[in-house]
């Protein structure tokens, strides 16, 4: 039987038993890992492993936050201290074709960390734009202020994690670059016309839209839907990602246990799945939201199933690379960022 269409967090190093005994009952798709479920490599593999001998699937998805700068789950010793996409955009202008490499080298570094814990599937890039006067949830996670640009260094980061066997995840789709709050928080609001996001934020997501995963924004565009955030609004998923920006991959939300949704999980997991969104994604490892998002996931079948099987079908063996000049290229590169 297809597992069911949602991935969710757990609440620390090790399975609970009433984890063990939710995983086993209701077979998510994937599982996502924070700092709180992180102690040791040995400890990682070993609470992947588990997960994974409990469903049956040995290429069940894993996923991590894994950016670089401020978003970065796994930190020295068990991965590089890796530089935020600011980092690369900075460089670009005076060396792009260097700069492109570097930005690809060290997605495929953060690849082969992964890789070495068991984990398949890193939430980068963001392909969304660094808009002056926005709120700094985005700021240097964006690898630069122009589609172009942006959308050279997350493919190079796209191309450097598949090398590695890693599956990339495009965020936040379309776009959540002129958020003016923290969608963790509360909920964006975007007035921008529509042509004017057609040009320039849902651009990088149109150029990267054959990438395998793609993750929704929880932003409110007036100019699509006045009532609903993209998350839950079918015309903002039907009509722009799926429609001008032509993404066919897997299709998740962004955590829905975040304050820019309201109302109960149950309507949130629903709404998002009307929407058109594949996979509902739960993040903050608490079991009673857990389970009613798991009650309320249909199991993957139809689109999303040919969507999640396309995906996984991406993941290949890592092709052979220089581990230890990507490190140094890494290292340079914190050394010589602005501050």
């Amino acid at each position: 039987m297809s597992p069911r269409a949602f991935i969710c967090g757990l609440s620390g190093p090790e399975l609970t038993d009433e984890e063990r005994r939710f995983v086993d009952d209701a077979e998510p798709w994937g599982i996502i890992l924070f700092a709180r479920n992180i102690r040791d490599a040995a400890q990682v593999r070993a609470l992947v492993d588990e997960v994974r001998a409990l469903l049956g699937r040995g290429d069940m998805p894993v996923l991590i936050d894994q950016e670089g700068g401020r978003v970065q789950r796994l930190r020295p010793p068990l991965a590089e201290r890796h530089p935020p996409a600011g980092a690369y955009a900075a460089r670009y202008a005076a060396d792009p074709s260097g700069t492109t490499e570097r930005t690809r080298a060290g997605a495929r570094l953060i690849a082969h960390e992964l890789r070495d814990l068991h984990i398949n599937v890193d939430c980068l890039p963001v392909l969304d734009l660094e808009i002056p006067g926005a709120h700094a949830i985005v700021g240097d996670r964006a690898y630069g202020a122009t589609p172009e640009q942006v959308s050279v260094l997350a493919r190079a980061a796209c191309e450097g994690l598949l090398a590695g066997g890693v599956l990339p995840v495009i965020k936040h789709v379309p776009g959540h670059g002129r958020a003016l709050a923290d969608s963790h928080e509360e909920l964006p609001c975007v007035s921008t016309p529509l042509p004017e996001l057609q040009r320039l934020d849902f651009a990088p997501f149109r150029a990267l839209n054959d990438m395998p995963l793609g993750m929704t924004a929880h932003v409110l565009y007036t100019a699509l839907d006045p009532e609903r955030p993209a998350t839950l609004s079918r015309t903002v998923v039907q009509d722009v990602i799926r429609g001008f920006i032509s993404f066919d991959g897997l299709l998740m939300t962004d955590d829905l246990s975040m304050k820019a949704l309201q109302g109960a999980m149950t309507a949130r997991v629903e709404e998002s799945f009307t929407a058109g969104c594949d996979i509902a994604l739960h993040c903050n490892g608490d079991l009673a939201e857990m389970r009613v998002v798991a009650a309320s996931s249909p199991r993957l079948s139809g689109d999303g199933a040919r969507r999640a099987g396309a995906a996984l079908a991406r993941l290949g063996a890592p092709k052979p690379f220089d581990i230890e000049t990507a490190r140094a290229q890494v290292r340079e590169l914190l050394a010589t960022a602005p501050a």
